[in-house]
């Protein structure tokens, strides 16, 4: 028989996110909370990179009710990519996830934020409304997205595959992490300066607006072709070749600040592709990610920024060198294809 529980938390911790002031973010702000809901929790910090990943890849699951990530969006990349990496996945992916932003992206937080219906809050504001819906400890089902790379490699991924200006901003901002959330805006500002053009290939399955929900609950590679083939005839090739950024992202917000796609949800089944082609100028691009910030920028009327609701993607990078990044983190450079699996994980939320 089984012995009636309170919900029991791991809670990641990585002290070198954003300024690295999680833990004291964590000390200060949540700890408090949890022990007044009466929400144990065992803290772990993370010690390296992909420590988190080889943590619950090994870890005996049936010990927690829910993971929790306090940090920015590169451990719950790793959390996810280790719970798929297990044997017993189907069921492992099935663990309660939780975030708390103590990075500088903290996108995932500012989603959550968003789908509770809640005003705009940012910083310490942010933390306090993700900790509260923590202790209300309601789920819902959360998509993922499988990204699978030219070497046969796959990952799974919550929030974005990027390549072109965003991927570029997201990396080279790196070294500015010292100042915060922030840090985009200055990458922004950098890289507009020197605005580069990326040639490739985009293909993608667009949704009918009619589909029978059928959604499934397994990643069956189903909507993918081999890399090697062409894409199916049910797919759109887009004609253009020239671009400044493509950005596929399943979440409301890329960051605390950037609303990308307003009408997101968690659990829509959907990948939102944004592409903006060659011939913008500087001022239209700033235009458009200060837009976006409101959520606004879909409404700017910019002749060069196309958006697609979709169910899978294939990218065929033609210039030589560059960096695509899923959830943040680099990864190899090459073709790439990637697409839905609706409600396969589930997100702690308001």
């Amino acid at each position: 028989m089984e012995v009636r529980r309170p919900c029991r938390i791991m809670m990641l911790v990585n002290p070198q996110s954003g300024r690295g002031q999680a833990l004291q973010l964590f000390t200060g702000h949540i700890q408090g909370m949890l022990t007044e809901a009466s929400v144990p929790y065992t803290l772990v910090i993370t010690e390296h990179q992909n420590h988190a990943r080889e943590l619950v890849r090994k870890a005996d699951l049936s010990q927690w009710d829910a993971l929790v990530i306090m940090s920015g969006d590169g451990l719950l990349f790793e959390v996810i990519n280790g719970l798929m990496d297990r044997e017993d996945w189907q069921e492992a992916i099935q663990i309660p996830l939780g975030i708390l932003p103590g990075g500088s992206g903290n996108a995932l937080a500012a989603s959550v934020h968003h789908y509770s219906q809640s005003p705009p809050a940012w910083n310490e504001e942010l933390l306090l409304s993700c900790g509260f819906m923590l202790c209300k400890g309601l789920v819902g089902p959360l998509d993922l997205v499988s990204v699978h790379l030219a070497s046969k490699q796959r990952l799974f991924s919550f929030l974005s595959l990027a390549w072109g200006f965003v991927a570029d901003v997201d990396i080279e901002s790196e070294k500015y992490r010292h100042v915060g959330a922030i840090r985009f805006l200055m990458g922004t500002l950098v890289r507009l300066a020197s605005l580069r053009v990326y040639q490739g290939r985009l293909a993608y399955l667009p949704v009918k607006e009619i589909e029978s929900d059928t959604k499934t609950r397994a990643p069956v590679d189903s909507l993918l072709p081999d890399l090697e083939q062409p894409v199916p005839d049910t797919w759109t090739v887009v004609k253009e070749e020239d671009f400044v950024l493509v950005l596929a992202i399943y979440q409301s917000h890329l960051a605390e600040d950037l609303w990308t796609v307003p009408g997101a949800m968690a659990d829509d089944g959907l990948i939102h592709l944004f592409y903006v082609t060659a011939g913008i100028s500087r001022p239209a691009l700033l235009r458009l990610f200060l837009a976006m910030e409101k959520g606004g920028h879909l409404a700017c009327g910019c002749p060069h920024l196309v958006y697609e609701k979709v169910k899978a993607l294939r990218l065929e990078p033609i210039t030589p060198q560059g960096m695509i990044t899923v959830d943040g983190e680099v990864v190899e450079y090459g073709p790439v294809q990637a697409q839905i699996h609706p409600g396969i994980a589930r997100l702690m939320r308001g």
